[in-house]
């Protein structure tokens, strides 16, 4: 009878990240998968000893389980995930979730309803896979005034810049290596433009700033446009090219945040957060800096995120009538947010420019017209087509300046091939 004391697990989803889950919760006495739903029921699984018997292709009738105490969503995506997961707090349970696109665009509605129902939502596998970040946030971290994040939250696009700096190769060539080694999907859009990075640092400035962060408000920009000849330049110029989700909250709590390639220094801890590696730094007070790397992705190490959360919840069933306080949603307005047009960064240009007596003279008179001070201007060799390469790093500049100055300089028949911001 010693089986009824353990904890019911219900998993929506037996993937990469279900099955390291259900491998690793065997593991513990305290707790027992009940059941598992999967979208294909015949699909051949991979995992000595599963029970076939605890597998269903419905997943509502995990939710509606009464036993189950706790329901771990591993599917991604918008729907069915919100419902199921809305219909399984209703029936009184608690809920892991990896899914950074479902917290960011309708995390709102889910947390509202599980405070309603008294039951709690854990995500620390949302945001960068095995590298705790949530619970640390919200408790060791919780006297911090946290102002800054910085992080590289998404494997695949860190991989394909990784291969392209380490090998000089252009980005086509790095995805379709990437895509044939698994690291990038079929269709990478969601990872290269920028779009699951997007979602990560929504939900992570959320909870530091303790405001909500409205997706589509933050600023996005992807890699598909970065060249190996960026790559080249940042390094002689003492950087490192890297996707980067920041999230800035000012002196009016009003918070800039985004997702864009940037030019780190090699000075700095994100520089050298290569391949498939995910990192976060912090900047508060009263901790200073810290960052935390590791595996932002796979079987295991998302498993682990995923199964911390579930022993949590675990640990505190029918001790106390509200548990986990510090882990539950404790913001209920909408951040003040910077558009990027009003934000103010240092910027890397590439301009292929006709070799004309004075286009150098010409591109700093824009600049200067647009209140653009220069750091450093280079002209790169001279093409057969009589065209050069000018490479401009500036200092401070409003982004709209930059914006029109790019405009004026293109006007004059140049051609800009590359603007990436500079890490400050």
């Amino acid at each position: 009878m010693e089986n009824n004391n353990k904890i019911k697990i219900g998993l929506i989803g037996l993937g990469t990240v279900g099955s390291g889950v259900f491998k690793t919760l065997r593991n513990f006495d305290n707790v027992e998968v009940k059941s598992i739903a999967v979208r294909n029921i015949n699909k051949k699984r991979d995992i000595e000893g599963l029970d076939s018997s605890i597998i269903t292709d419905d997943a509502h009738k995990i939710v509606n389980d009464p036993e189950i105490d706790i329901v771990a969503e591993l599917v991604g995506g918008l729907e069915p995930a919100f419902d199921l997961i809305a219909e399984a707090i209703k029936n009184g349970k608690h809920i892991v979730t990896a899914n950074k696109e479902l917290l960011a665009k309708r995390g709102e509605e889910l947390f509202t309803l599980a405070e309603k129902y008294n039951r709690v939502i854990l995500y620390e596998a949302a945001i960068a896979g095995g590298i705790p970040i949530i619970m640390p946030v919200k408790t060791i971290l919780a006297g911090n005034k946290i102002n800054h994040i910085e992080a590289i939250v998404n494997g695949t696009t860190n991989y394909i810049l990784t291969k392209m700096d380490v090998e000089g190769a252009q980005y086509s060539a790095v995805l379709k290596e990437a895509q044939k080694l698994g690291y990038a999907e079929a269709d990478p859009t969601g990872d290269v433009e920028g779009f699951d990075a997007a979602y990560k640092i929504a939900t992570l400035a959320s909870i530091t700033f303790n405001k909500r962060i409205k997706i589509e408000n933050v600023y996005r920009e992807g890699i598909t446009k970065i060249r190996a000849e960026d790559m080249k330049a940042a390094n002689d110029l003492g950087y490192k090219i890297k996707l980067i989700a920041s999230a800035h909250m000012d002196e009016d709590g009003n918070a800039d945040v985004r997702v864009h390639p940037m030019l780190v220094s090699k000075k700095s801890t994100l520089a050298h957060i290569d391949y498939v590696t995910n990192a976060v730094s912090l900047s508060g007070h009263p901790v200073g800096s810290i960052t935390l790397s590791g595996p932002g992705a796979g079987e295991f190490p998302t498993a682990s995120s995923v199964v911390g959360d579930i022993l949590a919840i675990a640990a505190e069933l029918g001790k106390s009538e509200y548990i986990l306080p510090m882990m539950r949603c404790r913001h209920s307005e909408d951040a003040k947010m910077i558009n990027i047009s009003d934000t103010t960064n240092k910027y890397y240009i590439s301009i292929n420019a006709k070799n004309n007596k004075g286009v150098i003279g010409k591109i700093g008179t824009i600049c200067a017209d647009n209140d653009i001070s220069l750091a450093s201007i280079v002209q790169r060799c001279v093409s057969d087509d009589n065209t050069a390469d000018i490479t401009v790093i500036t200092e401070l500049v409003k982004e709209k300046n930059m914006q029109n100055a790019i405009k004026l300089i293109e006007q004059d028949g140049n051609k800009v091939q590359s603007l990436i911001r500079v890490q400050v």
